[in-house]
């Protein structure tokens, strides 16, 4: 089953937040922040989703973590320290902009926001550790069988992906090339493990934890 985020602001504030912030509008694939840059905002996603990812010099991304309607990013430059990612728009989308003055005076307002968001940054250094633990001790096939079923729901006694994903999504957000995916899925569609459905992949059988 996928689990429930901690990281999606409860409704009222998310309403409070968007009254209150002027607000921007992306189109999709539009970079919102850039890794290294300099900034004092907080961004809320009001709309659709947006990705989080580092990149090298090469053009190698590395997919940290996907965002959703009431979900925020930038608050680790609070500190002053330059963008530690990079921000793309998945699908058109608008996000609401809190400047860090605006913030200060949210908090004080709200302390249940200071509570959200201290929760928040523990979640995100749970989930970095273990994808680091992941990507030093699991190998590319753990990995992948892994995330597919992290993504899973079940809808009429199956485990259905309801995001639509490519390879080059799967490659990104595991650390592997798009040509080791095509092997995995491969294997495991003809192994009976895996199919795909009105464009949505099903898993048939939980994936071995080792192939």
């Amino acid at each position: 089953m996928k689990p429930v985020t901690l990281e999606v602001l409860p409704e009222a504030l998310l309403a409070e937040i968007a009254q209150r912030a002027p607000s921007r509008t992306y189109l999709r694939n539009a970079i919102i922040l850039t890794e290294g840059d300099e900034s004092d905002t907080l961004y809320v996603l009001l709309a659709s989703r947006a990705k989080v990812y580092v990149a090298d010099d090469e053009g190698h991304e590395l997919q940290l973590n996907q965002l959703g309607p009431g979900e925020y990013f930038g608050d680790v430059t609070l500190d002053g320290g330059p963008r530690s990612a990079s921000v793309m728009a998945l699908e058109p989308c608008r996000c609401a902009v809190v400047k860090r003055e605006e913030l200060s005076r949210f908090v004080a307002d709200h302390p249940e926001f200071a509570v959200h968001l201290t929760r928040k940054l523990a979640h995100r250094v749970r989930a970095l550790t273990a994808g680091m633990r992941d990507l030093a001790l699991m190998d590319v096939y753990g990995r992948v069988a892994r995330l597919l079923l992290e993504l899973a729901e079940e809808m009429d006694g199956r485990l259905v992906i309801g995001e639509k994903l490519t390879q080059k999504d799967i490659a990104q957000r595991v650390g592997a090339s798009r040509e080791m995916i095509s092997r995995i899925f491969s294997d495991l569609t003809e192994g009976g493990y895996l199919r795909k459905e009105d464009g949505r992949l099903v898993i048939v059988r939980r994936p071995p934890a080792n192939w």
